[in-house]
C-alpha cells in the first residue's frame, strides 16, 4: 500500500496587513494540498484504518451525510485499494432525489450507498447496531463517521512536526467529529494552546475528545456566526472569495473558512487572548463546494469563485 506515504505539509505565512505591525505571526499548514480528493485530515484518518482493512482483507462500512468529505475520500481510496465499501447516508428521502455531486462521485468510485432515516442514523454509535452491521456485511470493518477512532487519531498525531511543537503558542483546527484535534492535542506540547473551532452550534464534542486525549491544553469554540453545520450566507461566500483573491488559498464553506473568519474577527476586534505565534491547520474539504454552488445558483446568489 504505497498511497499513504509519509507526508509533511508546508507552513506558509499569511501576511495580514492590520496585524503585521502588532507582532503577530500567523501561519497556515497546507494539509489541503496533500491530495485533491483525500486531502488534509481525511488522508491522516484513513491511513492506518485502510492499512488494517487491507491486512485483514475485510469489507468496509462507514457513515456520512449528503455532502460528506469523509464518504468521498473513503470511496476513492477503496477504489484504489480494491476494497468493497458501503456508505450509510443520513436521510432516507435522498434515495428518491437527484444525487448531489458528492454522492454521485461516491457511486462512480464503486461505493454502495444505503440511505437510512435520521432515527436509524442516530444509532451509528450504538454497540448493538454496529454489531448487526458487522454481522450483516460478513465481518466488515466499520470506520466511524468522520474517521474518528484510535487508528484515525494515530494518523492525526502525525500532522504536527517538531518545529510546530517548539515554535507556535497556539494551534487552531476545525472540528467535526473530534478526531483531528484529538491527534493534535496528543502530539502537541502541554505549553501550547489548541483551539478547536466546531462546525456545530452546540457540539458537546469535548465528551468525544476526552476519550482519546492525554492532555487538557485545549478549548472548543462552537460555531456561532453562520447558524450551524453547513449553514452559510453571502458574507461567508464573500469572505471565501476575498481570501482566495488575497492569498490564492481555497477555503471550504463548512470548516476552514468559518474558523479563519472567526479568528480574524476576534483579532480585528481585540478579542484574541491566545498568543501571537499562531498556526492554522487547513484540513481541506473542497469537494463540498460544487454542491454549495449548486444551491447558491438555485437561490440566484453569488457563488464561490476561484477563477480570479
Amino acid at each position: 500500500m504505497t498511497f499513504f506515504k509519509e507526508i509533511f505539509s508546508k507552513n506558509i505565512r499569511l501576511k495580514i496587513p492590520f496585524l503585521e505591525n502588532e507582532g503577530y505571526e500567523i501561519f497556515m499548514k497546507r494539509e489541503d494540498l496533500i491530495h485533491p480528493i483525500i486531502s488534509g485530515n481525511k488522508f491522516r484518518k484513513l491511513k492506518y484504518n485502510i492499512k488494517e482493512i487491507k491486512n485483514k482483507n475485510l469489507k468496509l462500512v462507514t457513515f456520512g451525510g449528503a455532502f460528506s468529505n469523509h464518504l468521498l475520500a473513503v470511496a476513492y481510496i477503496s477504489k484504489i485499494e480494491k476494497i468493497k465499501a458501503i456508505g450509510i447516508v443520513r436521510g432516507e428521502e435522498l434515495h428518491n432525489f437527484k444525487l448531489n455531486p458528492t454522492l454521485k462521485k461516491c457511486i462512480d468510485y464503486g461505493m454502495k450507498l444505503k440511505f437510512v432515516s435520521r432515527d436509524e442514523y442516530r444509532l451509528r454509535h450504538e454497540k448493538k447496531y454496529l454489531e448487526k452491521l458487522i454481522s450483516k456485511h460478513n465481518n466488515a470493518f466499520i470506520i466511524p463517521e468522520g474517521g474518528t477512532n484510535e487508528l484515525g487519531i494515530k494518523g492525526c498525531e502525525e500532522i504536527l512536526n517538531s518545529k510546530d511543537i517548539d515554535y507556535f503558542e497556539t494551534i487552531c483546527v476545525p472540528v467535526g467529529s473530534g478526531g483531528t484535534i484529538s491527534g493534535i492535542i496528543n502530539s502537541s506540547s502541554s505549553k501550547q494552546k489548541i483551539l478547536g473551532f466546531s462546525s456545530l452550534k452546540k457540539s458537546n464534542i469535548t465528551v468525544q475528545i476526552n476519550k482519546f486525549v492525554n492532555k487538557n491544553n485545549y478549548k472548543i469554540i462552537d460555531e456561532n456566526y453562520f447558524g450551524g453545520y453547513a449553514k452559510f450566507n453571502s458574507q461567508l461566500v464573500d469572505f471565501i472569495n476575498e481570501f482566495y483573491y488575497n492569498y490564492e488559498i481555497k477555503l471550504d464553506p463548512i470548516y476552514n473558512s468559518k474558523m479563519i473568519f472567526r479568528i480574524l474577527n476576534d483579532l480585528r476586534s481585540n478579542k484574541w487572548n491566545y498568543g501571537k505565534k499562531i498556526l492554522l491547520i487547513n484540513t481541506g474539504g473542497l469537494q463540498s463546494i460544487d454542491g454549495f454552488n449548486k444551491r447558491l445558483k438555485e437561490k440566484k446568489c453569488a457563488t464561490i469563485d476561484f477563477t480570479f
